[in-house]
C-alpha cells in the first residue's frame, strides 16, 4: 500500500499545480533577475577525452553562450574544475563579453594554465571534470553570480529545472563512449511491495532505447525495463519513465525520481562482449540486477 499512497499523493499535487501555474514567467525564479544559456559545440567532443591526453594527442572542447533572460550588460565566463573532493576555482575564462552569442574553445594547454592547481595534463585523472557558468553584469549596476565560489549553484531549483536554458555545462575527464541504440534487456529482482504479482521477478524481457547526449551522458527510454509496469499498473503505472546513466571508461552510474518521487540509483559496467550489466535500486528497497544486450 505504501506506493498507492504516494501515487495518489503525486497525482493530487500535478492536478493543484495545473490550476495554479500559467506555464509561463511565473515558473521562473525571478529573483534571480537573469541567466545565460550555455551549450557546448556538438562538433568537438563534449568531454575531455583521457586516452587522447594519454596518448599524447590534443584535446579541444568548445561551448557558445548567450543571454537567455535579464537586462544583461555583459558577462563573464567562469571555470570550476572538480576533482575528487576538491573544488578548484572560479576562475575567469574570458572576461567582459559584450556580443552574443559569444563562442570559445580550449585546447589541453588551455586547460592546464586556467588553475594554478593543475600543472600537467598528467593532473587530469578520471572523473574529473571542468563546469564552466557565467557570471552576468546587469545595467543597473548590479552582478549575478551564477554559482557560489564553492562550485555551488546560486539559484532555485526552478531556474535549475527550466527547459528553457542552460546556466551551465560540463566536460567530464573521461573516454570514448558509444552505447547509443536499441537494446534488449532482462531483469532479475526483488520488490519490497505486497501487490507484485511477478515477486521476485525472474527473466523478464524488454525493449529500452538508450540515446547518446553527449560527453559519455545517455538517455534510457524507460529507466526500470518495464519492471515498474509489470509491478506497479495495479497503481495506475502503467506508463515508460526515462532514466539515465553517465559512462565514465566503462564505469556506469546514474539517479532520477520515479512518479512515486522516491530516487532510483544505477550502477553497472560495460563488459568486454559489449552488453551492459546494470543494477538498480530504489528508496523503497527494490533491487533489480539486469543484462542489456544490443539489438
Amino acid at each position: 500500500m505504501k506506493k498507492i499512497k504516494y501515487f495518489i499523493i503525486i497525482l493530487i499535487a500535478f492536478s493543484m499545480f495545473s490550476c495554479t501555474s500559467d506555464g509561463g514567467t511565473s515558473v521562473i525564479d525571478l529573483r534571480v533577475g537573469a541567466v545565460s544559456n550555455i551549450e557546448k559545440d556538438t562538433n568537438l567532443d563534449g568531454f575531455i577525452n583521457l586516452l587522447a591526453l594519454e596518448a599524447g594527442n590534443d584535446v579541444q572542447i568548445g561551448f557558445t553562450i548567450n543571454v537567455a533572460q535579464g537586462d544583461v550588460r555583459s558577462l563573464d565566463v567562469v571555470g570550476f574544475y572538480f576533482s575528487g573532493n576538491n573544488v578548484y576555482g572560479p576562475v575567469t575564462i574570458k572576461s567582459g563579453v559584450t556580443s552574443f552569442p559569444y563562442t570559445q574553445t580550449l585546447n589541453q594547454n588551455e586547460l592546464v594554465a586556467l588553475f594554478d592547481e593543475l600543472n600537467t595534463i598528467n593532473d587530469m585523472v578520471v572523473s574529473d571534470k571542468l563546469l564552466v557558468t557565467s557570471k552576468l553584469y546587469l545595467n543597473d549596476g548590479t552582478f549575478i553570480n551564477l554559482f557560489n565560489d564553492n562550485g555551488t549553484r546560486n539559484y532555485g531549483g526552478d531556474v535549475n529545472s527550466s527547459v528553457q536554458y542552460t546556466t551551465n555545462i560540463t566536460f567530464p575527464v573521461s573516454c570514448p563512449s558509444n552505447l547509443a541504440g536499441t537494446y534488449s534487456v532482462v531483469s532479475n529482482g526483488t520488490s519490497t511491495d505486497g501487490a507484485p504479482v511477478n515477486n521476485p521477478l525472474v527473466n523478464f524481457h524488454y525493449t529500452v532505447v538508450v540515446t547518446d547526449n553527449g560527453g559519455g551522458s545517455y538517455t534510457i527510454s524507460d529507466g526500470v525495463a518495464g519492471v515498474y509496469i509489470d509491478w506497479y499498473s495495479v497503481y495506475g503505472y502503467t506508463f515508460e519513465t526515462e532514466g539515465n546513466f553517465t559512462d565514465v571508461c566503462n564505469s556506469l552510474s546514474g539517479e532520477w525520481k520515479d512518479l512515486f518521487t522516491c530516487t532510483i540509483n544505477l550502477t553497472g559496467t560495460v563488459n568486454s562482449d559489449s552488453t551492459l550489466s546494470i543494477h538498480w535500486e530504489n528508496c523503497f528497497g527494490d533491487v533489480v540486477d539486469a543484462v542489456y544486450t544490443r539489438q
